[in-house]
């Protein structure tokens, strides 16, 4: 049965202990020196020194009190630097001083005979300071070391029982069955003790002390001859040996509890670290994708056709309808994330995340806001520049027609006055000459309102940017031009007309009556067939029923033209017959006018045509409006439902979020439940989306009948998702700090009740504003980007912060500490040997380095390191 006695704990102190060991030490065998001597060194060479001769190299006292530093991590007093004997015995003295102070007593070992190189008290002296520092640590608070060895062997050698006693005087360390045990019980992958032989001890004993030496740091104190050549080992050796074996086992323990709480920091630190690439690069490329598009939307350059115009527009809608919807849902969850990891940031005690400059949650939502105006400008430019392409076209078809009227009438005039036939006419033909130019000349000034109409198509052509001005400006310009030298012509033949006037006397005024008349009636014949061809636009069924009561109002005025008609043919017919009559030498042609008889019953035919064209024309445009008015219709009642639908279901969510009832489990599953039937509802968006495709494509305008765009129902659907969405992230966020904190359902309640509450508080009297420090310490915790909203996850993780079990940063550099063997700095090479080797590049890689003045080279600062894991920093 294994026992510690109270006496075997303090065997080796008082007068008894000592007598012991003066009969000990001067009987001591030969390897005591060795075994003391490596033991001293194990410790020395932290300090950078060793000793080669143990009874001689303390002697000075100087490495002597350094031994003592090291081993029992305080300063002694300043030693003297003198070789002298005082100098020497003076040091030597302040170290029996200090083990004195450690409650040894020391009787008969004095500094002079440690200064003299006693090498009986020197050994003494040196058991002294192992019993107290390696040995006693053991008795008093590695007891369980002891009971380990034991079990090791009661383990391996189970017919065996052991006392304290025994244990140290055991043939299980003289066979090295016993070193071995320990190293594998601790460290099993270093020996396979399967494969010991108890019949083969120096091999056991080799092994033990090499792998020691090698991988435990445990500096070799004796060799194996010195056990086996004995027939019982020396129990003082044996102790100090098996000493090592415990402080290098417990620093490995501790070693191991730091590194892994190293590697749950790290973990948590990488995970967020990853978070914060993905909110990075995922922001990065959505504000990329709006800094492509505005620019695109934003590009006003007009086209010169319809059909262009019409294919930017078809464009617009696919960007609508396939670009920007992904675009809307990575928006979602780029908030969605950075809330999560807010809150994870939160439960793990760092410090909030503050994304680069430029990429925060407000920035985005900036940055968005430009994109939907961007889109706003551009719908309205393109539905415009569509407009003033149909106004452009409509105009220079009607210019078009009108010049190709007038050239047709202005062709051969300018022969027709540059002739000379008035020179040899007789008096009748000059009275003829005379009045056909006054016909002609009331068929230019008929024809001079055609002429202004042509320029002022013209100039309208011009201030509306037509793409086509050139050609138009040269038309218009020759047509100018000729008319203005028809003008000259016309002036210049009829002074000449008139200076021959008095030599002409007759004139047969039937002909010239017929051209008065007939001038007119062709000119509003012609005017009339113009009109009757002439294109129209129109966007309203009140302004096609405009056009249909004009052309009935013109077809009633058909029959008085046509008794117009039969008078000038009256007329005509009646000169035939005085020619006929009286022989007229007249040749059949009315010398006042080209205007026959045959043309007028030819343009009358032609008017009679056109009138039931322009009827079917207009039928069919009152057709199309009537179909236009019914999309009108159509799209406004959806839109009258869809609307006030998704308006209904904002307020909806948001007495959701303030009135929640039941588990959060519950609210989450109701929420999803209601996130479904909103969802659900998008095939009458894409139905009105149709609807709306429809309205545009007809060139429809406005809408009297409803008072919401497709652009207020997109808005109001996208922010109706990101409401639903963003909600239940919420729940997602507080079920995750419920359970990561421990907050029971009841405190759940509580915290939403006077969360509810505050939240309708909006004034504060003077005396409710004390505390203004507090309440700014308050808000930078729970609204620390500054959003000027205080959401409800941040209340919770407010009132839960103080009973939160989180790591520390004191805690992790403590950590670190042990790693380092009590250093205040770590090497590289302890990171790799006690932590994994992605988290030790980790480290490596951000640690600073260490500029304290006990810095040596490749030092690493792990007390910065810790400190910035837990605050302001780009870890």
């Amino acid at each position: 049965m294994f026992s510690i006695s109270k006496f075997e704990c303090q065997q080796y102190q008082g007068i008894q202990g000592l007598l012991h060991l003066l009969y000990t030490v001067y009987n001591a065998p030969v390897y005591w020196e060795k075994t003391f001597t490596a033991w001293c060194n194990s410790h020395l060479r932290k300090a950078g020194t060793q000793i080669e001769n143990i009874e001689e190299d303390f002697r000075d006292g100087l490495k002597l009190m350094l031994l003592l530093e090291v081993i029992s991590g305080e300063r002694l007093a300043k030693p003297e630097r003198g070789k002298m004997r005082v100098h020497k015995i003076s040091n030597v003295n302040k170290a029996l001083d200090f083990i004195a102070s450690k409650g040894v007593k020391l009787v008969s070992i004095g500094a002079e005979e440690i200064v003299d190189g006693n090498a009986k008290m020197t050994l003494g002296m040196i058991w002294t300071i192992i019993l107290r520092f390696a040995i006693q640590d053991i008795s008093v608070e590695g007891t369980a070391f002891v009971c380990v060895c034991v079990c090791v062997c009661v383990g391996t050698f189970p017919h065996t029982s052991y006392s304290f006693t025994s244990l140290k005087r055991s043939p299980l360390w003289k066979d090295g069955l016993g070193f071995c045990a320990l190293i594998h019980r601790h460290r099993p992958e270093l020996i396979d003790y399967g494969k010991l032989r108890k019949d083969d001890p120096m091999t056991n004993l080799n092994t033990a002390f090499d792998v020691a030496e090698k991988y435990l740091d445990i500096p070799k104190m004796l060799d194996a001859e010195d056990i086996v050549g004995t027939a019982r080992p020396d129990e003082k050796a044996i102790m100090t040996y098996v000493s090592s074996f415990y402080h290098a086992f417990s620093g490995a323990q501790k070693a191991e509890t730091a590194a892994n709480r190293i590697c749950k920091v790290l973990a948590v630190n990488q995970e967020n670290e990853q978070l914060m690439e993905d909110y990075e690069k995922l922001a990065s490329d959505l504000l990329e994708w709006i800094r492509r598009t505005i620019p695109w939307l934003e590009n006003r350059m007009p086209e010169n056709t319809m059909q262009a115009m019409q294919q930017k527009l078809e464009d617009f809608r696919d960007y609508r309808r396939l670009h920007k919807p992904p675009k809307v849902q990575e928006k979602c969850q780029l908030e969605i994330n950075f809330n999560t990891l807010q809150t994870k940031l939160r439960l793990s005690n760092r410090p909030a995340f503050m994304p680069s400059e430029g990429k925060m949650v407000s920035d985005i939502n900036n940055a968005w806001g430009n994109l939907e105006g961007a889109e706003k400008g551009y719908e309205e430019w393109l539905l415009n520049e569509i407009r003033r392409l149909e106004r452009l076209d409509h105009l220079a078809e009607k210019f078009r027609q009108k010049a190709a009227i007038h050239e047709a009438w202005t062709e051969g005039k300018e022969d027709m006055l540059q002739k000379r036939d008035y020179e040899t006419a007789s008096l009748s033909e000059i009275k003829a000459l005379l009045k056909k130019h006054e016909a002609f000349e009331s068929d230019l000034a008929a024809h001079q309102d055609r002429v202004e109409q042509i320029a002022a198509i013209a100039q309208e052509l011009n201030e509306l940017d037509y793409y086509d001005s050139p050609s138009v400006n040269a038309r218009c310009q020759r047509i100018c031009d000729q008319w203005d030298a028809l003008g000259a012509l016309t002036q210049k033949r009829s002074e000449a007309l008139q200076r021959t006037e008095k030599l002409l006397e007759t004139i047969d005024q039937l002909y010239l009556e017929f051209a008065k008349r007939a001038a007119p009636f062709n000119n509003w014949m012609e005017g009339a067939m113009e009109d009757l061809q002439d294109t129209f636009i129109v966007h309203t069924i009140e302004e096609i029923q405009g056009l249909s009561t004009a052309h009935e109002q013109f077809k009633a005025t058909l029959p008085e033209a046509d008794k117009e008609r039969q008078a000038i043919l009256g007329i005509h017919n009646e000169i035939a017959k005085i020619v006929q009559t009286y022989h007229v030498n007249m040749a059949g042609t009315n010398p006042y006018t080209t205007i026959n008889p045959q043309e007028i019953n030819a343009k009358w035919d032609k008017v009679r045509q056109l009138v039931p064209q322009r009827d079917q024309a207009l039928i069919e445009e009152h057709a199309r409006q009537q179909n236009n008015e019914r999309l009108r219709r159509q799209f406004a009642n959806q839109a009258n439902v869809i609307g006030p639908w998704i308006q209904n279901k904002m307020e909806e969510i948001g007495r959701i979020s303030i009135e929640m009832h039941g588990t959060l489990e519950d609210q989450l599953t109701h929420l999803r439940q209601y996130e479904k039937s909103i969802v659900n509802y998008k095939p009458k968006i894409d139905q009105l989306e149709g609807d709306h495709q429809l309205i545009q494509e007809a060139l429809i305008f406005d809408n009297k009948h409803t008072n919401y765009t497709m652009e207020h129902i997109r808005v109001g659907w996208e922010q109706l998702l990101t409401t639903i969405a963003r909600t239940i992230n919420e729940i997602e966020n507080q079920i995750l700090t419920r359970d990561a904190k421990g907050i029971s359902q009841e405190q759940l309640n509580e915290f939403r009740a006077s969360f509810n509450h505050f939240d309708r508080v909006s004034t504060h009297s003077e005396s409710q504003r004390a505390g203004e420090n507090e309440f700014s310490r308050i808000m930078s915790i729970v609204d620390p980007n500054r959003m000027g909203i205080v959401t409800f996850q941040a209340f919770i993780d407010f009132m839960s912060r103080e009973t939160a079990d989180t790591d520390t940063a004191d805690q992790v550099m403590a950590s670190f500490k042990v790693l380092a063997g009590d250093k205040n700095y770590i090497l590289a090479d302890e990171l790799r040997r006690e932590l994994p080797p992605d988290q030790a590049d980790y480290c490596i890689a951000r640690m600073a380095p260490y500029t304290g003045p006990d810095g040596v080279p490749g030092a690493l600062d792990y007390m910065s390191f810790s400190t910035a894991l837990y605050g302001e920093s780009d870890l």
